[in-house]
C-alpha cells in the first residue's frame, strides 16, 4: 500500500507528507522493536530521503547544554502555532544528532527531518506568520567539529544557547548516567577519572571525523560545563548576532519572558505557554558542601573567561 501511495504522488505534493504522518501514528501505535516498526520507520526515513530536495534546511539549532534545559526549550517551541515538528510528526524527534554523530549521513539525510516547502506555504497561509523548523541537539555545544560543519551548511541559522551552572550541570549529568546503569563509580570518583578518561578524545574526534566517543559525550561531567571555548567556537562560526545564549536558571525562574527572548531571536510571534513545567527533571539527594566547593574552585576560572567573552554576568555563586 505505503509504494502506491509513492507511485500516485508527484515528489512535492503535500499530501505525501499526510499519508505518511498517518502511517507514523500507525507505527507508533505498535509494539515498540518489531520487526513491522522497524521496516516502518526505515520506510518512512527513505520517504524523507527520497523528497530531502523539497524539504528546506531548518531556520534553528537549539545545542545545549548538556542538561541545561534544551529539552524544556524544545517542548515549549513545538507548543508554538508557528513551529513546525520534525518529519514524521507522530515520531516525536527532539533533534538528529546531524552535526556531530551523524555526519556521515549526508545532507539529503539531514534534510530528511524537515518539513517540505509545500508544509511550509500551507502554514504559512494558514497562520499568517512564517513558520520555523528546527532541531534541538544538545550535544552540539560541546563536540569540536559540530559548529563548523553547521555553518558550512547553513550559516543564516539561529543559534540558541542555554548554559546551566556548571557544577549542578556536572551532577546533573552524572545522576543521570547513574539512572542509566552506564556510570559505575561514585561522583567523586568520576570527577577524579575524567581527564584520563578523555584524554585525547577531542584530538581523535578531530582527526578522525567518524570517530565516536562515548567518554567524550558521556563522561565529561565537568568539562561540558567548561562554556568558554565551545561558546567562542560557535560564536567564530556564526555571527554574534545570530547565537542567543541565556542562563538556563533564567528559564527556570521566569520561564515566560526567557521563551519570550527565544522567541524574538527565531522571529516568532509571542504565545503564551500552556504547560511551563520543566522537562527531563530528576530530583534527588543534593550535591555535597564540600564537593561544591571543590568544584566551584575548578569551574572559576572559565567562568571568569566565558562573562569576560559574553560582556555579561551569568549570575552563578561563587562558592
Amino acid at each position: 500500500m505505503l509504494g502506491l501511495v509513492l507511485d500516485r504522488m508527484p515528489p512535492s505534493s503535500p499530501e505525501r507528507d499526510v499519508d505518511f504522518q498517518g502511517f507514523a501514528e500507525r507505527l507508533r501505535r505498535s509494539p515498540p522493536g518489531t520487526t513491522v516498526t522497524s521496516a516502518g520507520k526505515r520506510a518512512l526515513r527513505a520517504f524523507g530521503v527520497a523528497t530531502a530536495a523539497v524539504r528546506p534546511l531548518p531556520d534553528f539549532l537549539i545545542i545545549g547544554s548538556k542538561r541545561g534545559g534544551t529539552t524544556s526549550v524544545h517542548a515549549y517551541l513545538q507548543g508554538h502555532p508557528a513551529v513546525l515538528s520534525l518529519f514524521p510528526s507522530a515520531q516525536k524527534i527532539k533533534g538528529t544528532y546531524f552535526f556531530d554523530e551523524n555526519w556521515y549521513r549526508g545532507e539529503r539525510w539531514y534534510r530528511s527531518h524537515f518539513p517540505t516547502s509545500a508544509s511550509r506555504s500551507i502554514a504559512r497561509r494558514r497562520l499568517g506568520v512564517t513558520p520555523r523548523s528546527g532541531e534541538a541537539s544538545p550535544y552540539y555545544l560541546f563536540h569540536p567539529l559540530a559548529a563548523e560543519r553547521a555553518a558550512s551548511l547553513f550559516p543564516s541559522a539561529r543559534i540558541v544557547v542555554l548554559l546551566r551552572d556548571p557544577v549542578e550541570r556536572a551532577y546533573s549529568h552524572y545522576k543521570e548516567r547513574r539512572a542509566n546503569d552506564t556510570e559505575a563509580l561514585s561522583f567523586a570518583e568520576a570527577i577524579d577519572a575524567e581527564e584520563w578518561r578523555i584524554a585525547g578524545e577531542e584530538e581523535r574526534i578531530i582527526s578522525e571525523p567518524g570517530y565516536i566517543s562515548i567518554p567524550h559525550r558521556h563522561q565529561t561531567y565537568l568539562a561540558q560545563g567548561r562554556y568558554a571555548t565551545p561558546i567562542r567556537r560557535w560564536m567564530t562560526a556564526f555571527p554574534h548576532g545570530q547565537v542567543l545564549v541565556r542562563p538556563a536558571e533564567a528559564l527556570y525562574q521566569d520561564t515566560q519572558s526567557t521563551y519570550d527572548a527565544i522567541c524574538d531571536h527565531l522571529g516568532l510571534p509571542h504565545h503564551r505557554l500552556v504547560d511551563p513545567h520543566v522537562h527531563e527533571a530528576h530530583p534527588s539527594d543534593a550535591l555535597g558542601a564540600v564537593m561544591r566547593r571543590r568544584l566551584r574552585a575548578m569551574v572559576a576560572d572559565d567562568i571568569a573567561q566565558l562573562e569576560a567573552y559574553l560582556g555579561t554576568s551569568m549570575g552563578w555563586p561563587a562558592t
